[in-house]
């Protein structure tokens, strides 16, 4: 397996996957609240490569891969052929593998047509995770997300029209003090609830170091909310998601209250944590800091 830097991104769920490397960096790589990719020029890996590190991988770790997870920031933007040799390689160099997962960047999942994205499930594209973070048009163009909400919304249909088990992200907090807090959460609610993934992944911004973002935190451009408004936001998200069965979780290392359950059957005891936690009942965690 070769990779191009010591720091390998993938979402918390996909810890034991085996990671491969198809893009380097993110096809967007603007928006201003994200480092991960910061340093890198993006480009797509060689076909060949990739098959070549397959079969280190075979060497490496014998026939036992269960799950894969294709990296870095946006894999879904390669083209639909190579994706699908890729695809076969995998299923038949491990015979045990269960999922193949990804990132979807909106704007590569809305180059692709429906039936591309469907022929890439069936060839055992297992999951895609999306990085929603908001449903507001105002808040996806404040942090030049390179899409609008209905593009956003319509990337989302599409995967889950396609049958990819979709899991998506959006982010508490993103309008900084003073923004319009309420149409962020509310958007962000309704957008979930027409786009009707499987899995919603609720986590906090945290000013990343080197980022835009970050930047405007330090000068004071940008001022974080504090830990009981962000729970209050949390509250708003939970009781506005009617998506019937909702795989949530709020427990990333940026939240300060773990959620973990299903909607709607969970509602009720997380808005009575969130309120417990508002009320000094609960101890709220150590978030993540990255160096702001």
């Amino acid at each position: 397996m070769r990779y191009d830097s010591d720091v390998l991104y993938r979402p918390p769920g996909e810890w034991r996957s085996y990671l491969l490397q198809c893009t380097i960096g993110c096809s967007n790589n603007k928006c201003t609240f994200c480092g991960m990719y910061k340093g890198k020029k993006f480009r797509i890996r060689p076909v060949e490569e990739i098959l070549e590190d397959i079969d280190m991988a075979r060497d490496y770790y014998g026939p036992y891969v269960e799950r894969v997870f294709l990296m870095d920031g946006d894999a879904i933007i390669m083209k639909t052929e190579d994706l699908l040799q890729i695809l076969h390689k995998l299923y038949k160099t491990f015979p045990r593998l269960e999922k193949v997962t990804t990132y979807a960047g909106p704007k590569s999942t809305l180059s692709k047509t429906p039936e591309e994205l469907k022929t890439l499930r069936e060839a055992g594209l297992s999951r895609a995770y999306l990085g929603v973070e908001s449903g507001s048009d105002a808040v996806l163009k404040f942090i030049k997300k390179g899409v609008t909400a209905d593009e956003m919304l319509l990337a989302g249909q599409r995967l889950v029209e396609a049958g990819i088990d979709l899991w998506v992200t959006v982010i508490l907090g993103m309008t900084g003090e003073g923004g319009d807090w309420e149409e962020h959460i509310l958007a962000t609610a309704d957008m979930i609830n027409k786009m009707k993934p499987r899995h919603l992944s609720a986590m906090t911004f945290a000013p990343a170091k080197g980022t835009p973002l970050g930047d405007d935190v330090l000068a004071g451009r940008f001022k974080v909310y504090e830990p009981d408004h962000i729970l209050e936001e949390c509250k708003l998200l939970i009781e506005n998601l009617d998506v019937d069965p909702l795989h949530f979780t709020s427990n990333h290392a940026s939240n300060y209250v773990p959620l973990k359950g299903g909607l709607p059957e969970d509602r009720e005891k997380f808005l009575t944590t969130l309120d417990k936690a508002l009320a000094g009942k609960i101890r709220l965690r150590k978030t993540l800091d990255r160096g702001i």
